[in-house]
Protein backbone atom coordinates (compact mmCIF):
# COMPACT_ATOMS: atom_id res chain seq x y z
CA UNK A 1 0.00 0.00 0.00
CA UNK A 2 1.48 3.49 -0.88
CA UNK A 3 1.54 6.09 1.65
CA UNK A 4 0.12 9.58 0.41
CA UNK A 5 3.16 11.93 0.73
CA UNK A 6 1.58 14.90 -0.56
CA UNK A 7 -0.62 15.13 2.05
CA UNK A 8 -0.54 18.45 4.63
CA UNK A 9 -1.12 18.59 8.32
CA UNK A 10 -1.39 21.55 10.30
CA UNK A 11 -1.89 23.24 13.45
CA UNK A 12 -4.39 25.93 14.43
CA UNK A 13 -4.94 28.47 16.83
CA UNK A 14 -8.20 29.53 18.03
CA UNK A 15 -9.25 32.68 20.15
CA UNK A 16 -11.90 31.90 22.65
CA UNK A 17 -14.47 34.11 23.79
CA UNK A 18 -12.70 33.70 27.45
CA UNK A 19 -9.87 35.05 25.74
CA UNK A 20 -7.70 31.67 25.93
CA UNK A 21 -5.76 30.46 23.32
CA UNK A 22 -6.48 26.48 21.97
CA UNK A 23 -3.88 24.85 19.55
CA UNK A 24 -5.27 21.70 17.98
CA UNK A 25 -3.67 19.75 15.14
CA UNK A 26 -5.75 18.28 11.65
CA UNK A 27 -5.30 17.69 8.25
CA UNK A 28 -8.37 19.68 7.21
CA UNK A 29 -8.50 22.95 9.13
CA UNK A 30 -11.75 24.29 8.10
CA UNK A 31 -13.56 21.06 9.23
CA UNK A 32 -12.13 21.09 12.00
CA UNK A 33 -12.92 24.50 12.92
CA UNK A 34 -16.71 23.37 12.21
CA UNK A 35 -16.62 20.85 14.76
CA UNK A 36 -15.04 22.97 17.45
CA UNK A 37 -18.20 25.72 16.92
CA UNK A 38 -20.76 22.58 16.91
CA UNK A 39 -19.39 21.72 20.07
CA UNK A 40 -17.87 18.69 18.84
CA UNK A 41 -14.47 19.19 18.89
CA UNK A 42 -11.77 19.04 21.99
CA UNK A 43 -13.59 18.91 25.57
CA UNK A 44 -11.70 22.19 25.98
CA UNK A 45 -13.78 23.98 23.10
CA UNK A 46 -17.35 22.29 24.48
CA UNK A 47 -17.25 24.99 26.99
CA UNK A 48 -20.12 27.26 26.08
CA UNK A 49 -18.68 30.00 28.01
CA UNK A 50 -15.59 30.09 25.20
CA UNK A 51 -18.14 30.51 22.36
CA UNK A 52 -17.95 32.24 20.17
CA UNK A 53 -14.32 30.75 18.99
CA UNK A 54 -12.28 32.82 16.54
CA UNK A 55 -10.01 30.79 14.00
CA UNK A 56 -6.86 33.51 14.11
CA UNK A 57 -3.69 30.66 12.81
CA UNK A 58 -2.96 28.01 10.83
CA UNK A 59 0.41 26.42 9.76
CA UNK A 60 1.01 23.80 6.97
CA UNK A 61 3.36 21.02 7.78
CA UNK A 62 4.75 18.43 5.55
CA UNK A 63 4.60 15.92 7.81
CA UNK A 64 2.42 14.85 10.70
CA UNK A 65 5.08 14.26 12.98
CA UNK A 66 6.19 18.30 12.12
CA UNK A 67 2.62 18.91 13.06
CA UNK A 68 2.39 17.17 15.94
CA UNK A 69 5.71 18.43 17.12
CA UNK A 70 4.49 22.38 16.40
CA UNK A 71 1.26 21.40 18.21
CA UNK A 72 2.82 20.28 21.53
CA UNK A 73 5.92 23.00 21.72
CA UNK A 74 3.09 25.13 21.41
CA UNK A 75 0.70 24.29 23.85
CA UNK A 76 3.11 23.30 26.44
CA UNK A 77 4.58 27.27 26.05
CA UNK A 78 3.33 30.34 28.62
CA UNK A 79 0.68 32.63 27.09
CA UNK A 80 3.46 34.96 26.96
CA UNK A 81 5.12 32.97 24.55
CA UNK A 82 2.46 31.94 22.35
CA UNK A 83 1.25 35.29 22.07
CA UNK A 84 4.83 36.09 20.80
CA UNK A 85 5.40 33.56 18.79
CA UNK A 86 1.51 34.20 16.91
CA UNK A 87 2.93 38.04 16.42
CA UNK A 88 5.83 36.45 14.44
CA UNK A 89 3.95 35.63 12.45
CA UNK A 90 1.75 38.52 11.91
CA UNK A 91 -1.26 38.07 14.07
CA UNK A 92 -1.94 40.50 16.81
CA UNK A 93 -3.54 38.25 19.69
CA UNK A 94 -4.63 42.10 21.56
CA UNK A 95 -6.63 42.68 18.59
CA UNK A 96 -9.03 39.49 19.68
CA UNK A 97 -8.82 40.66 23.17
CA UNK A 98 -9.86 44.20 22.11
CA UNK A 99 -12.73 42.60 20.40
CA UNK A 100 -14.02 40.57 23.01
CA UNK A 101 -14.18 43.46 25.25
CA UNK A 102 -15.71 46.36 23.06
CA UNK A 103 -18.32 48.36 24.97
CA UNK A 104 -21.50 48.00 22.94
Amino acid sequence: MAVNSSKAYYIYVLYCADDSLYCGFTDNVKRRFKTHQAYQGAKYTRVKSRHPLRLIYSEKFATKHDALSAEYHFKHQSRQKKVAYLQTHGISVQRYYLQNHRTK
